[in-house]
């Protein structure tokens, strides 16, 4: 338990982090750290462990803006994407089935807490049409950007070779270059919902190296050398 707590330290340096974190119920943590955060272990490397707690990490930091309940902004973010067990495609949705149904929460939630803390983890999807219904949407899905041009294409690469093995070098960027585009290029449809986040600068950064396709070429290339060995 405490390492986990000084792996979102390091990831966090702001004050507030640890402050936030004071605050936190240990049973819940302690129930999430044990039995929720396991099951990502078994995902792609580009949602693994690592994601999680990273995601985990930034909603802490964010919640110290507004004024939120630590441990549903902690359970959320811990839960936002187990859906994946069943797939991509509606791994929001099976994640908040997967929040709502657990039982165990409601030895720390009531309803009410459960149905938002549902909401938002299926609200946390970068595509979808809609702005998240909540305050603790929009902190997960802030955080769940992760906008660093390297970490995405490195997770952008990971998954194709994991769920296209069949594809070389030039369909692994093309593919690359699709996602990247739709989501993060001029006119996606990546939408930033907390302005205290540092996001909107690191979008604009990764717009650029989006739009030098010489730049973009060479980094994808550095990336995909590096997991092949």
């Amino acid at each position: 338990m405490e390492g986990a707590r000084f792996y979102y330290t390091n990831i966090c340096r702001r004050a507030v982090f640890r402050v936030i974190f004071a605050r936190m119920n240990r049973e819940i943590e302690q129930y999430v750290e044990r039995e929720i955060i396991p099951r990502y272990a078994s995902f792609d490397a580009a949602h693994g462990l690592d994601h999680v707690r990273a995601v985990i990490a930034h909603s802490m930091s964010l919640a110290g803006y507004y004024d939120v309940e630590p441990d549903m902004v902690y359970v959320v973010a811990a839960y936002h994407d187990t859906g994946l067990v069943e797939g991509r495609e509606h791994h929001h949705e099976v994640s908040r089935r997967i929040l709502t149904g657990d039982d165990n929460l409601r030895r720390w939630f009531s309803a009410d807490r459960i149905a938002v803390m549902g909401e938002a983890v299926e609200d946390h999807r970068a595509s979808s049409a809609r702005a998240p219904r909540s305050i603790y949407g929009r902190i997960v899905a802030e955080a769940d950007r992760q906008i660093d041009a390297d970490i995405t294409l490195r997770r952008t690469i990971q998954y194709t070779l994991a769920h296209y093995p069949e594809m070389n070098r030039e369909e692994n960027f093309e593919r690359c270059l699709s996602h990247i585009s739709k989501k993060y290029g001029r006119g996606g449809y990546l939408r930033l919902w907390i302005p205290e986040s540092d996001n909107a600068r690191r979008l604009e950064a990764f717009r650029a190296l989006i739009d030098d396709r010489n730049a973009l070429r060479k980094a994808f290339d550095a990336i995909y050398d590096s997991l092949l060995g």
